[in-house]
């Protein structure tokens, strides 16, 4: 099968006014479905702009073409939008007749100068066409015409046909992101927690104030109970302490000392502010094991996959772990009684609290830059809708929800929205994988794959959300036109 290229040219004008694309790393090609018109098969028309050019593709197949009597058929593609109309080059079929008495006689071709003229009883089996002309913006909304025009005797024009290849309509990939408010948090309860280390003197349970590092520890025990007692929006509700003792000696004699001195620092806080007795709850931990283990995993210990083993190990109690461990790896335990022991006699505390709630964005704005711990997720969106969507601070309300609430689907949603809407794909994608599977979540990841350019994936997922999501019809519209076209 011989094939016949033409390379279509343009008219010297149209050179002068060239527009260039707003976007040339990217080419958006328009593909029709293979057709016949004007009595021709035409093949693979297509429509390209790419750096500032509109090209033109078209494969002509003539093995069934017919050329009645003594005719020219001229072929030529135009790009027409209403006034404006651009001719490509074109290409004329000859009967011998006609050959013979234009072309070998010396006359200007029909279709013009650069017209590229074939003898039809020598025509290839295809022809492919292509050409280029300078994009401009009138060709966004224009049509690929392909015209045919017949001459018979004297150059008259007999007959002539066309038709419409293409509809070329530029649609951008629009994203519409939903947020997502979060339900009233009625009662915001919040915690502060901590750890002190009270230093107790040998194998006794009573505190000394001043004993060693107890001021300081003492210390940081009160500035937290502080911090929310002396708060104007805060409600202190619950204290609760648990205290730990480090696994060597006795188990029966730690869980003494774990509960002996666990009481005395709740009588110690209690004398100080006055509590109920049950304001504050106690429990305690005879042995902190689960400490000793994350020290030893971490550790460089010469035998520390053996210690992990006997830390282990179900069958064993506790006593009998802590003398394997100091008869078989005397130098090791030594370095764990030395300087992780003390470290597992700790005390951990928690205040529980509430927040009033807050409805003015002014105060809720002050909040959230100084003190965003003491808003919930609704209040923050409630700011939020007080600010243009898209901007600079309607992003940052979500992007410091997410880091108040992590694992929260919701705010891992909007945050995703505002990330994609700057651009921080990285970031959206994060916050995409904790999103959960709600159809919002499932409609975010949509417009996320969108963005990468996989129109298929993104109009699945949002066929997937619409099952539970209103009001998504618009965006399908948007991702089933922009599919139309292929970006490369």
């Amino acid at each position: 099968m011989r094939l016949l290229h033409i390379t279509m040219t343009v008219v010297a004008a149209l050179l002068s006014v060239a527009t260039v694309s707003a976007d040339e790393s990217k080419a958006l090609r328009k593909v029709a479905r293979d057709t016949t018109v004007c009595g021709v098969s035409v093949r693979e028309a297509q429509l390209e702009r790419k750096a500032g050019t509109m090209n033109v593709n078209m494969n002509l197949e003539l093995d069934d073409f017919a050329l009645k009597g003594e005719r020219v058929v001229v072929f030529s593609p135009l790009i027409v939008n209403d006034a404006d109309t651009v001719r490509m080059s074109s290409v004329g079929l000859y009967s011998r007749t006609r050959w013979f008495q234009y072309l070998r006689a010396g006359e200007k071709p029909l279709g013009g100068d650069d017209e590229q003229s074939v003898r039809y009883s020598r025509r290839p089996s295809a022809v492919s066409l292509s050409g280029s002309v300078p994009y401009e913006s009138w060709m966004n909304g224009a049509e690929l015409v392909l015209e045919r025009c017949d001459y018979g005797c004297c150059r008259m024009l007999v007959d002539e046909d066309a038709a419409s290849l293409i509809n070329y309509k530029e649609v951008s990939y629009s994203p519409v992101y939903r947020y997502v408010s979060t339900e009233v948090e009625r009662v915001k309860t919040r915690e502060l927690a901590g750890r002190a280390y009270i230093d107790f003197p040998v194998n006794r349970t009573e505190i000394y104030p001043d004993y060693r590092k107890n001021p300081v520890e003492l210390a940081k025990i009160i500035a937290t109970i502080d911090s929310v007692r002396n708060d104007s929006d805060v409600t202190v509700k619950r204290i609760t302490i648990k205290g730990y003792a480090s696994p060597e000696s006795p188990y029966d004699n730690n869980t003494r000392l774990a509960k002996g001195r666990t009481a005395t620092l709740k009588r110690y806080v209690q004398n100080l502010y006055h509590f109920d007795d049950d304001f504050i709850a106690t429990d305690y931990e005879p042995e902190d094991w689960d400490g000793l283990r994350a020290y030893v995993v971490q550790s460089d210990l010469t035998h520390r996959d053996e210690i992990l083993a006997i830390i282990d190990d179900p069958t064993l109690e506790p006593d009998t772990k802590d003398w394997r461990m100091k008869l078989r790896y005397q130098d090791d335990y030594a370095i764990l009684l030395q300087t992780v022991y003390p470290a597992l006699r700790h005390s951990d505390y928690t205040i529980e609290y509430v927040v009033r709630g807050f409805s003015d964005p002014v105060e809720i704005e002050r909040l959230l830059h100084t003190k965003p711990q003491k808003l919930s997720l609704d209040e923050m969106f409630l700011l939020a809708r007080t600010y243009e969507e898209g901007s600079d601070k309607y992003n940052e309300v979500f992007d410091i929800a997410v880091r108040m609430y992590p694992d929260n689907a919701a705010a891992n949603i909007n945050a995703a929205n505002a990330a994609m809407a700057s651009g921080d794909m990285k970031s959206a994608e994060k916050y995409l994988s904790r999103a959960g599977d709600s159809p919002e979540a499932v409609y975010a990841r949509g417009m996320f794959k969108g963005l990468h350019g996989d129109y298929n994936a993104a109009l699945e997922l949002v066929k997937e959300a619409a099952a539970g999501l209103e009001g998504t019809e618009a965006m399908q519209t948007n991702l089933e036109e922009v599919r139309g076209y292929v970006f490369n």
